[in-house]
């Protein structure tokens, strides 16, 4: 009779538990820096810095957020490329990072493969706002003027290959209009030149955009959500207006490639569960935003099919890489 294999099969699952066990525990034994790729103060940053906060208190460890701004975020993004995939270096990132292969036509690392997706940390939808005394109270009167004026219709954004500048330009298409771009150094400055009327419209994050509408210096004629916002209960949805026009502003965690998964997973669980407590809800309930936490491995295929979203629209555009 041959001797039975399996004491070894044994002994090599309990080691590969315990070495799971013990990535889980150790894990994190010092700082994590969160870098954020863009300055202070956006959206982004924001909410990282919310999100490294409860990180810090479920974890008994210090997450600290870094902003290391420059060239439309590419600069902090090859940094974090180049760190130990050891859990200790996180990327903060959002929407344009899908973007950027129809911006840039190289870049310092590979796009598709240098990071693993986390996590999300929130999604939110864009809004069309218009200046408050603007001829436009309505979508459909907007691209009723469109289509009779073609580029005669401005859009602000935060420059050429800018979030807002693709998500215009979505808009634009699934309407069948024409507009014409004019970009601003930032979303902000974007939104504040639709409220003082320099420019027609703008296709804002909640960040930019809700609380002028709130204040009533710019009016909100639509959400790209499923459902009307609560904070903007009387702004109907694209859908409602008789627009197929769906997109969203995101933002999430990432880790350099190679990061253990545990590692990974372990992450992914602790911002979902910081998602969980009433305040941190009702915060989200408050900027028209949806809560973070999604699975790493959705959230891998939610960041390829919106890399394949925004190809069709920098092709539609005419937005050319540099």
């Amino acid at each position: 009779m041959k001797p039975s294999r399996s004491p070894r099969l044994i002994a090599a699952l309990l080691l590969a538990c315990a070495s799971a066990f013990a990535h889980g525990q150790s894990y994190p034994t010092k700082p994590v820096r969160i870098v954020v790729p863009f300055a202070p103060g956006g959206g982004l940053d924001n909410m990282t810095r919310r999100v490294a906060q409860k990180l810090t208190e479920q974890t008994g460890n210090t997450f600290l957020v870094e902003n290391k701004a420059g060239a439309s975020g590419t600069i902090g993004i090859a940094q974090v490329a180049r760190a130990a995939p050891d859990g200790t270096t996180l990327l903060a990132n959002d929407g344009s990072y899908t973007m950027l292969p129809y911006v840039f036509k190289t870049l310092a690392w590979d796009h598709a493969n240098d990071f693993v997706p986390i996590t999300t940390t929130s999604v939110s939808p864009a809004i069309l706002a218009v200046g408050p005394n603007t001829r436009f109270t309505t979508v459909a009167e907007l691209v009723r003027y469109a289509k009779a004026h073609p580029g005669e219709v401005t859009y602000g954004t935060g420059g050429v290959g800018s979030s807002l500048h693709f998500a215009t330009e979505q808009f634009a298409q699934a309407a069948g209009i024409t507009l014409r771009h004019i970009p601003f150094k930032g979303a902000g400055e974007a939104m504040a030149a639709v409220a003082g009327g320099t420019v027609d419209i703008a296709m804002g994050g909640p960040s930019s955009a809700l609380t002028l509408a709130q204040a009533g210096k710019v009016r909100a004629l639509a959400v790209s959500a499923s459902h009307r916002l609560s904070v903007l209960p009387q702004v109907p949805t694209f859908s409602e207006s008789g627009i197929d026009y769906q997109m969203s502003y995101w933002t999430g965690l990432a880790a350099p490639k190679g990061t253990p998964p545990e590692i990974i997973t372990f992450l992914q669980k602790q911002v979902a569960k910081s998602m969980e407590g009433e305040d941190v809800r009702a915060y989200y309930t408050s900027i028209g935003a949806d809560p973070g936490g999604m699975p790493s491995a959705e959230f891998a295929t939610f960041m390829r099919n919106e890399v394949g979203r925004w190809k069709s629209v920098a092709a539609g555009a005419g937005i050319q890489p540099e």
